[in-house]
């Protein structure tokens, strides 16, 4: 399963990219607005500088809701980098713009996805990624990672080549979950990331061997 990182923070990007196991970015306007980055010509500079520390995908986000707008945005944002994603919303002419641009061979990733229904779409307009958001239906009594299982059972089925990307992941157990129903990415903020290295029996082998060794060599 591929790690990617749900953020726009650079420092954040950085220490993933360090640890050696990040494969892509995911962000969002709240993202960005969260790092306080405004302005459609600071926001592209943004989107360079991250494509400068990653390897893997970096999805930017459309703000445009109707199909030329997201065509124009789309176009201009996959332009920027060959490491962008053009990440468009599940409604009507987003699923227009993905097969226009899935079309081009543009890379795209289909987002707010919350149904099994809406995943069938995505792929058939052939995104490269789907964004099933599990965090959000898990606060609203829904089985979020069920899901993730529904669509990878479908795509599997039927032979859709669209990435199962888990977003809306919330915490470590949330991707440990994902990696059980198969999904192909789990985008994560960076402390559900560095939770999978956490275990008090590796503290408590740690803190023996450290003290054995000292018992012997001073």
């Amino acid at each position: 399963m591929k790690f990617f990182i749900d953020t726009a923070n650079l420092d954040q990007i950085k220490e993933a990219q360090d640890l050696g196991v990040l494969d892509g970015v995911t962000t969002n306007p709240s993202l960005m607005a969260k790092e306080g980055i405004s302005g459609e010509e600071n926001i592209i500079n943004h989107y360079k500088k991250i494509c400068e520390i990653v390897d893997g995908d970096v999805s930017a986000e459309v703000i445009a809701t109707d199909y030329e707008g997201v065509i124009k945005e789309g176009e201009a944002l996959a332009a920027l980098h060959p490491q962008i994603v053009v990440k468009i919303p599940m409604i009507k002419d987003g699923v227009k713009a993905i097969k226009y641009l899935s079309g081009k061979g543009i890379k795209t990733n289909c987002t707010l996805v919350f149904s099994p229904g809406q995943a069938l779409l995505a792929a058939k307009a052939g995104a490269t990624y789907v964004s099933p958001f599990i965090g959000r239906l898990d606060d609203i009594s829904t089985d979020g990672v069920e899901l993730i299982a529904q669509i990878v059972d479908i795509y599997s089925y039927y032979g859709f080549e669209t990435e199962v990307l888990a977003a809306s992941i919330r915490h470590t157990m949330h991707i440990i979950q994902c990696m059980e129903a198969g999904a192909d990415v789990a985008t994560c903020p960076l402390n559900a990331i560095l939770g999978l290295l956490n275990h008090p029996l590796t503290d408590i082998g740690l803190e023996k061997f450290l003290a054995d060794y000292k018992s012997v060599n001073g």
